[in-house]
């Protein structure tokens, strides 16, 4: 029976392989929540991109006007919540937490696939760029997104990245005080929602159904004595999986940061990082860890020497007051807690349909 058992785990490690080796990397991201005592949770991510992708900080109060140009038939919404958005080209929301604590993360997934859209009837439609801030502005839990996302109100919208021929594929990860968690991916133009405080970790591809399928098999492998080590998006998957689990369990907001920040350092791109014949590999472009009871942000990006952080309850969410920004995208430097440094701002437009 060990024989039968150790031959199977080796051709389908051998699949596991050729499996990876036939799916080249290209934006990868990873995703990781933290879980310590006393309701200690934070959310970290990696952003990976093939080539830069400036990326701002900005305070947005409760109130706000929303919508976004994908035609006549285009979503409009009030902002319930204030929030703290990553902004990605000042055209799109891809990271951030609101002010009760609930964290929204875009990822790629190549596999995406999302539904007709009629821009004169029918279901309205919601820019992509706008998916991840909508989820920001409108619900306080992951148990509130999934219920009102699970309706399909709006059909989400994507087009071109501006300037390049990067098609937008992504899916949206949401995570909350509770530790809650919850994936939206759309593939074959439908929508799936993977819902439960056990998804702390996704990367991109394969979807999230076959990831889980992956780290099965490699849970049966003790971590202490092999890990997968490439930055392929299985790889880091199963990577993050076992070290978020092995870190030290804390509630102490120094440490469980620290330890939160470890995990997705170990599973960052290189910068730079490149092989012969891959010439659109990503690279980690910016991190974030996310402290949801504490409402910290932390953040740094690749090309700064520093990690800093922002406390959103020294932010003002007051309807009425104004939209501010912390510009990173011209490698600027901050240290410390820089909730002042944020200075007033028109803010950015959401992408709409090129």
């Amino acid at each position: 029976m060990k024989s039968v058992f150790i031959k199977a785990s080796a051709l389908f490690f051998v699949f596991l392989l050729l499996f990876q080796a036939a799916v080249p990397v290209a934006e990868a991201c990873t995703r990781v929540i933290y879980k310590g005592p006393n309701n200690t949770v934070l959310t970290a991510r990696n952003m990976d991109f093939s080539m830069p992708i400036p990326a701002n900080l900005w305070v947005f109060p409760r109130g706000m006007a929303r919508t976004t140009d994908v035609g006549p038939h285009s979503l409009s919404w009030t902002s319930k919540y204030g929030s703290l958005a990553v902004s990605s080209f000042d055209i799109a929301t891809t990271d951030g937490m609101n002010e009760k604590g609930l964290v929204a993360n875009m990822l790629w997934l190549v596999e995406s696939d999302y539904p007709s859209f009629d821009q004169q009837e029918g279901t309205p439609g919601l820019a992509i760029s706008a998916w991840a801030q909508y989820v920001l502005d409108n619900f306080a839990t992951v148990a509130e997104a999934v219920e009102a996302l699970g309706r399909e109100d709006f059909v989400v919208v994507t087009d071109f990245i501006p300037g390049t021929d990067k098609f937008t594929t992504v899916h949206l990860s949401v995570s909350d005080a509770s530790g809650d968690s919850a994936i939206f991916e759309y593939l074959n133009g439908r929508l799936t929602i993977h819902h439960s405080p056990d998804y702390i970790v996704m990367t991109n591809d394969p979807p999230f159904r076959d990831q889980l399928a992956l780290l099965s098999y490699w849970q049966a492998i003790p971590g202490n004595v092999f890990l997968p080590g490439t930055v392929k998006s299985a790889d880091r998957f199963v990577r993050a999986h076992y070290y978020i689990n092995h870190v030290v369990q804390t509630d102490d907001p120094q440490l469980s940061v620290a330890a939160a920040f470890s995990v997705i350092r170990n599973t960052s791109v290189p910068y730079g990082y490149s092989i012969e014949g891959f010439p659109n590999l990503s690279t980690t472009q910016w991190r974030v860890v996310a402290d949801h009871g504490n409402l910290r942000y932390f953040f740094e990006t690749a090309l700064t020497p520093n990690t800093f952080w922002v406390d959103l309850e020294r932010l003002d969410f007051t309807e009425g007051a104004p939209v501010k920004v912390l510009r990173t995208d011209a490698g600027q430097t901050y240290n410390g807690e820089t909730s002042a440094r944020f200075e007033a701002s028109d803010p950015f437009v959401f992408q709409g349909i090129n």
